[in-house]
C-alpha cells in the first residue's frame, strides 16, 4: 500500500449514547493509487459520508487508521492533519459551503491566500474563467444560481491543485440538467490535474463515470 495516496486501514466508527452502541463503520480496507476516480455509493445511513469525513482527518476512527500520500492521519496534530488537508485535499459539498459575505472571487482566492500566494487574485481569477464564471467574479452566493454556486465551489477546490479532491454528494442540490454540466465539469478539471476523485454519490449513472466502485452496506464494504 506504499503507493497508495489514499489507504484506509481497517477503519472502523461507532457512537455511543443512552440508548447503546451504534455501528457506524466496519472493518472498511482499501487504498486507492494516484490519479484513480473512485464513487461511493450505499443507501441514505450506509455511513458513506462518515467514510469520507474520516478520509478527510475531519473525523477520527474508533479504530484503524488513514494515510493520506504516507502519512497517518490520526498519527499527527489536529493542525498538523488541517496543514497537510491545506496542501493536499479539496473539498467540493451538496450544500456548495461558500462564504456568503465573500464574492466568487473572494471564496475561491480564500484558499490561496491562506497558502500565502501572491498570486491568489490572478490565479482565481484564471479558475473561475476556466469554469466559465468571468462575468461572476464579484457577485455574492446569493445572487447566483444552485449550478453557478457549485462552480464557485469547484473552482475553489481545483485552484490550489490538489492531489486528492473529496465530493459529497456535489450534484444533491442541483436540478438534472445543471448536475450533468457539474459533473462533466468536475471530471473534466480532475482529468487536467491528475487529481484523485473519491465521491460520494447514490446517482448509479455518475457512479459508473468512475474508475472504481465501492458499495457500502450497513457500515462494511458490500463490492470494491
Amino acid at each position: 500500500m506504499s503507493d497508495s495516496i489514499i489507504s484506509v486501514e481497517h477503519v472502523f466508527k461507532s457512537v455511543t449514547d443512552s440508548t447503546g452502541t451504534l455501528d457506524i463503520l466496519r472493518d472498511i480496507d482499501f487504498a486507492l493509487n494516484a490519479r484513480e476516480t473512485v464513487a461511493i455509493v450505499g443507501a441514505s445511513g450506509s455511513g458513506k459520508s462518515t467514510l469520507l469525513s474520516i478520509i478527510a482527518g475531519l473525523d477520527t476512527p474508533t479504530l484503524g487508521t488513514v494515510r493520506l500520500a504516507g502519512q497517518d492521519l490520526f498519527a499527527i496534530s489536529e493542525d498538523e492533519r488541517a496543514a497537510l488537508r491545506a496542501q493536499k485535499v479539496g473539498f467540493v459539498f451538496q450544500s456548495f459551503q461558500l462564504l456568503a459575505n465573500l464574492t466568487a472571487l473572494e471564496n475561491v482566492m480564500l484558499p490561496l491566500e491562506l497558502a500565502d500566494r501572491r498570486d491568489a487574485r490572478q490565479t482565481a481569477t484564471e479558475m473561475l474563467a476556466r469554469v466559465g464564471l468571468s462575468e461572476r467574479l464579484g457577485h455574492y452566493p446569493k445572487v447566483l444560481s444552485g449550478g453557478e454556486q457549485q462552480r464557485v465551489a469547484l473552482a475553489r477546490a481545483f485552484v490550489v491543485k490538489p492531489a486528492v479532491l473529496l465530493a459529497d454528494e456535489p450534484t444533491g442540490s442541483l436540478d438534472f440538467a445543471t448536475g450533468e454540466k457539474v459533473m462533466e465539469l468536475m471530471f473534466d478539471l480532475n482529468r487536467e490535474q491528475g487529481t484523485t476523485l473519491v465521491l460520494v454519490t447514490h446517482d448509479s449513472a455518475i457512479a459508473d463515470r468512475c474508475d472504481r466502485r465501492i458499495t457500502i452496506e450497513a457500515g462494511q464494504v458490500a463490492a470494491a
